[in-house]
């Protein structure tokens, strides 16, 4: 792969579209700009520029409904946070967060690629006038050539937090839609007018019946899926007994450390959180 060539991520819809019957970390550092040509014709390319001293990566969208061919196929692009986890070398830890250096960056470049397609994708017209949209000269933005309007990436903040009891238990939830036995933290996106610590109390007032105290953020992870950011929180129980809201909570319970039910997958902010409670560092 050359250095030109480096760092284009292939998507179509959700998933990645990746070369290889099966998927492993290489997936991260995108596909060579020939193999894409030999397999779907000439795709336009999208241009991200880069964060803070990284290396700028090119993105493509393929149109749904494009068959794929044999030697190529599409996976969730969630994948990409246990594959992340798969890269971490020796001596680097898949229970933190996965945008620090010890994977190169690549999960963060993969998910800012993720992002800025499927914003690109939903922001072809304008959303004052309907007017097709162009680009923004020298930023990272969409202009209207009929009304003006600027429009830049979407990203909307999200809380997820970790409650512990002064006897040193913490509740864990499990969500419909997560797998069966799988159990994770209250999580859930901030109001309009509304703070981060407010909209933690309200989710967990909300999903699980609880007042907490002593609220203090503790990291953050970009979480595209389609547009979030994810920020961790740790609390203490103050009063209530657990209550779920039946609809995003089906069973919600106290932990203790060396009792615990299947967990999210390592490269998660929600692992996370969780390991560095079990570990006592939270």
């Amino acid at each position: 792969m050359t250095r030109q060539d480096e760092g284009i991520y292939l998507f179509q819809g959700t998933g990645l579209v990746v070369s290889g019957d099966i998927p492993d970390a290489s997936c991260l550092r995108g596909v060579a700009g020939e193999q894409i040509r030999a397999s779907f014709g000439e795709i336009p390319l999208i241009a991200i520029p880069a964060l803070d001293g990284d290396r700028p990566v090119m993105a493509a969208d393929l149109a749904p409904g494009t068959p794929l061919p044999p030697a190529w196929r599409l996976i969730p692009a969630r994948s990409a946070l246990s594959l992340g986890a798969e890269a971490v070398p020796p001596g680097g830890s898949a229970e933190e967060p996965p945008l620090g250096p010890a994977d190169g960056g690549r999960v963060g470049r993969f998910f800012r690629a993720f992002h800025i397609t499927q914003w690109r994708r939903e922001s072809a017209f304008c959303g004052s006038c309907g007017s097709p949209n162009g680009e923004a000269a020298g930023e990272l933005a969409r202009c209207c050539p009929s009304c003006g309007r600027i429009e830049y990436p979407r990203i909307s903040p999200a809380v997820i937090v970790l409650i512990q009891r002064d006897d040193g238990r913490a509740l864990l939830a499990h969500n419909r839609r997560f797998v069966s036995g799988v159990y994770s933290l209250i999580a859930g996106f901030t109001e309009a007018g509304e703070s981060l610590e407010a909209a933690v109390a309200r989710e967990i007032r909300e999903e699980v019946g609880l007042e907490v105290r002593d609220t203090c953020y503790v990291t953050s992870q970009p979480w595209p899926f389609p547009n979030s950011l994810m920020l961790g929180f740790k609390t203490r129980y103050a009063a209530g007994a657990i209550r779920v809201d039946g609809e995003e909570i089906e069973d919600a319970r106290w932990f203790s450390r060396d009792d615990l039910p299947d967990l999210p997958g390592a490269g998660s902010v929600s692992r996370y959180l969780i390991r560095r409670w079990q570990e006592g560092r939270l």
